[in-house]
């Protein structure tokens, strides 16, 4: 039959590593060759605790977890300030989930529906429009501990199978806190079972998040902290949540309707008229869907969530058809390559700029229009700063800059490196600043600095230049200024 999957025509694993090597190649040949801006503050975060004994929260503030941070201090400690050890990891944790996605499907459908699973899920976390250059974030990690979850909770015949399911999920959620969502799909799904089930598979949970704590502190991390920086201040006034309604509603639909998540949708509506009910698979997708908006970012990165779900309703979407309607599983597999397959102009551009060095240079600053510098110029100014100070002086970059503060080997004066403005935020910064003394600051000329920093802030930085440093240069639309001896 044309519907047969025949063992010697593909191989599970050939596909994922083909999966992995495009994979590398959209994301080492990106951004200048060099840490995005949110990889920058992970890794600044990671090297003061690993190299400089400052754990987090002490050493540096992002609302991410000291798990992830510990990816990033790795990295330091094995290879000092890189982008690309970030990147590998993240890509080789990105395969392990997708081979438990094909286990899912294997079990659940066959070998053929495994085999769309994967192609479904390995191409779409490379699309743009999920960000798919930026394998090193935190949805890498929740979203490979939450499918191996799915899969133990999905084979558990007894109470330890759903123990190791929550186990792993907790895992997960302490690597990214939207991971929640998805383990509440598991956990409504298990009532469905047994009571006793249901209460394995929480006191999982409740192991893992305990296993969490106690490491935490083992490693000198106050819990307490964790909670303010990486959840309360997350909310209110100057946070990261801090948008109004019109502009939750412009990115929503930016993001559900202008990016190549839209070819999903049929699969999950012919889905939906099969079942003709609400399954694990769909409460899974619909939880996801909620927590997407219920912190309403709207990042593109956010949709890789999603995109387990959407993978394994797709799979078995055609599985379904190929075997009802007797259609070529060959010719399937090709349309689906064909249509969700990422574009890779950016990694092509960029292959060709390893042969003619720098993007960007001195010469291209410093005089109207001011821009921002990108990511080989934050770079390059990062490095000119290492190598214009002392390890032991301390350097602050005004409005945020976490890439030339990473580059630059040096730790800021306060523990708000980049320009997070809530309450709390301002009232530690104006502390530490008064506390610690820069021997070096930069002040941006481009107008994003006015525009995203508030007018305090600003006036702050200013007087404290005007008062106690003179001006050195100008580099990539940076003023430099140093502390009069």
């Amino acid at each position: 039959m044309k519907g047969t999957f025949r063992n010697r025509q593909l191989s599970p694993l050939h596909i994922i590593i083909i999966l992995a090597l495009l994979q590398l190649f959209i994301t080492l040949l990106t951004n200048g060759f060099a840490l995005s801006s949110d990889e920058a503050m992970w890794h600044y975060i990671g090297r003061n605790w690993f190299r400089n004994g400052l754990v987090p929260y002490n050493g540096g503030v992002d609302n991410k977890s000291p798990l992830f941070f510990a990816v990033f201090g790795l990295s330091d400690w094995l290879f000092g300030v890189n982008y690309w050890f970030p990147r590998v990891f993240g890509t080789i944790c990105q395969s392990v989930g997708i081979y438990y996605l094909y286990k899912i499907a294997n079990q659940m459908a066959g070998r053929q529906a495994g085999m769309l699973a994967i192609s479904f899920y390995g191409l779409s976390v490379l699309w743009h429009g999920v960000d798919g250059r930026y394998v090193s974030y935190t949805e890498t990690y929740d979203a490979m501990f939450i499918i191996i979850s799915f899969y133990y909770f999905l084979n558990a015949q007894n109470k330890n199978g759903f123990l190791l399911s929550g186990f792993l999920a907790a895992i997960g959620f302490g690597f990214r806190l939207s991971a929640f969502f998805s383990i509440a799909a598991m956990f409504i799904a298990s009532l469905y079972k047994k009571r006793g089930f249901t209460l394995s598979f929480s006191f999982g949970v409740l192991a893992g998040l305990l296993f969490l704590a106690l490491i935490g502190i083992l490693a000198g991390i106050n819990l307490h902290d964790v909670y303010i920086y990486g959840f309360a201040d997350n909310f209110g006034r100057g946070s990261t949540t801090d948008h109004d309604f019109w502009w939750r509603m412009v990115q929503m639909y930016n993001l559900f309707f202008y990016s190549e998540i839209m070819l999903f949708y049929p699969l999950v509506m012919v889905y939906l008229f099969i079942k003709k009910k609400i399954d694990w698979l769909v409460l899974w997708l619909i939880l996801v869907f909620i927590g997407i908006n219920a912190l309403g970012n709207y990042a593109r990165v956010d949709l890789k969530d999603l995109l387990p779900a959407m993978s394994l309703i797709g799979a078995f979407t055609l599985s379904h058809l190929i075997e009802k309607y007797n259609l070529s599983f060959k010719r399937v597999m090709l349309i689906i390559w064909v249509c969700f397959s990422p574009k890779i102009v950016e990694p092509l551009l960029n292959f060709q700029r390893l042969f003619t060095g720098e993007f960007q240079f001195a010469k291209n600053y410093c005089h109207e229009p001011f821009i921002p510098p990108d990511e080989s110029a934050s770079r390059q100014l990062g490095q000119w700063v290492k190598a214009n100070t002392s390890p032991q002086e301390k350097v602050f970059v005004a409005g945020g800059g976490p890439q030339v503060q990473a580059y630059s080997e040096r730790v800021s004066p306060s523990i708000y490196f980049t320009a997070t403005q809530t309450r709390i935020a301002k009232v530690r910064f104006y502390q530490d600043m008064k506390q610690n003394k820069a021997a070096m600051i930069l002040v941006p000329l481009y107008p994003e600095y006015t525009q995203y920093v508030d007018d305090d802030l600003r006036l702050y930085v200013d007087e404290l230049v005007a008062k106690d440093y003179y001006f050195e240069r100008c580099m990539f639309n940076y003023n430099i200024y140093r502390i009069r001896k």
